[in-house]
């Protein structure tokens, strides 16, 4: 049995959908020992603390376009994948200048395995924004292939998480995300370690999401994957990704002016670029946070308090918003004699979204409590170039790089 981090209040709302699809995992290569391994954390290129988005010249691309596989030394495998149509060229829904496209891979997996590496090749990197690898268990596959059958062109649109239906409800999502990995831009290859590993069943499939931010331009894109397997029957730690999620909630500020400074308008305009679901996240995350849903507190800062109902150890941290964040933390029981700092960034770089190791590793149970706390700056609107020519907006939780998030990223295993 899987640890919950649930109250009845997240049980109570399919709003609570929080597999952000800005919410990657990235970051630096942590082996299993005494470091704790670490999944990925998301970045965005840009220059400096907030430099907006991506480095890379427009058109430059590389990604995959050939199948491959090779045996091992240690008896895994490694594969390639590119995507299964060939190069894509996105194009934004509904106005917006954000393409968030799910492709279904196979990567062949005919025995239970653990993965234990995951490096995402991005094609063009002047567009994707990041990308996320979710997996699909045996059960779920049926469900994917329909998907993609059903929906016109490469892949399909996937904004929040793949779209697939999972069973579990949202307090499993949140417990259990079913990541495997992540990439942007400066992240480097993820790899587990030789003592740990994300189960995947045999008959599983993996959907790559990419997120393609089109502000600057649009041209086609051929991201792949290069995967590593451990050995059938290796015995491995397995991990899990948990997600600690708070609501955003960040008026204009006093000089600013708007339509879309107005909560009712702004949370219009998202149903508008990304589709009803997107206020459903915000209400529900009230809730889940013992909030207010219809009559919210705006702050630049907010926080959200999980309790812990089963024991699990935490082996790394990372975090994530977006241009406008000033910090986040991630703390263990705030306020008690045992409180415990997980995750500290006191000044927050958009460019450096790296999981941290806890060191030691942290063992949670039954009575403890999770929280995470976000500071955000409606006044960078105006100094960062990648959003001075976009409107004053309240911000609320949302997919969009105009948008923001408060989301840490938690490696698990069971304690």
């Amino acid at each position: 049995m899987l640890p919950r981090l649930a109250g009845p209040r997240s049980l109570a709302v399919a709003g609570v959908l929080l597999l952000a699809g800005c919410s990657s995992l990235g970051g630096d290569t942590v082996g299993s020992g005494d470091r704790g391994p670490a999944p990925p954390a998301p970045v965005a290129a840009g220059g400096g603390a907030h430099g907006g988005h991506a480095s890379a010249s427009p058109g430059a691309s590389l990604g995959l376009t050939e199948r491959t596989a090779r045996a091992l030394p240690d008896g895994g495998r490694e594969v390639s994948l590119p995507l299964p149509e060939g190069p894509y060229t996105p194009s934004a829904p509904n106005g917006g200048t954000d393409d968030y496209r799910c492709f279904l891979l196979d990567p062949g997996v005919r025995q239970d395995t653990f993965l234990t590496q995951a490096e995402v090749v991005p094609g063009d990197a002047s567009l994707v924004h990041h990308a996320i690898l979710f997996r699909v268990a045996p059960d779920q596959v049926g469900a994917a292939e329909r998907m993609e059958a059903e929906s016109p062109g490469q892949g399909w649109t996937c904004f929040g998480d793949s779209g697939i239906p999972r069973g579990d409800g949202p307090a499993g999502r949140l417990d259990d995300s079913g990541w495997l990995g992540a990439w942007a831009p400066g992240s480097e290859p993820v790899s587990y370690g030789e003592e740990a590993g994300v189960p995947v069943a045999a008959g599983s499939r993996i959907v790559l999401q990419v997120h393609y931010n089109l502000h600057g331009g649009t041209g086609s894109d051929s991201t792949g994957l290069r995967l590593r397997f451990a050995q059938p029957g290796a015995d491995l730690v397995a991990l899990r990704t948990v997600l600690l999620a708070a609501p955003v909630e960040l008026p204009c500020t006093d000089a600013e002016r708007g339509p879309l400074c107005d909560r009712q308008y702004a949370l219009e305009d998202l149903a508008k670029r990304f589709g009803p679901d997107a206020v459903r996240r915000v209400a529900g995350l009230q809730l889940l946070c013992d909030g207010d849903m219809y009559q919210p507190t705006p702050s630049s800062t907010q926080t959200c308090n999980r309790p812990v109902t089963a024991a699990m150890t935490v082996r790394s941290a990372a975090g994530h918003m977006h241009l406008l964040g000033r910090s986040i933390r991630v703390t263990v029981n705030p306020g008690r004699d045992s409180e415990r700092t997980l995750l500290d960034i006191p000044v927050w770089n958009f460019d450096d979204q790296r999981a941290r190791p806890v060191a030691p590793v942290a063992t949670v149970g039954p009575g403890d409590v999770l929280q995470v706390r976000c500071t955000w700056d409606a006044g960078l609107r105006a100094r960062l170039p990648a959003l001075q020519d976009t409107p004053a907006r309240y911000v609320t939780w949302g997919e969009g790089t105009t948008d923001e998030m408060c989301l840490a990223i938690l490696a698990v295993s069971d304690a």
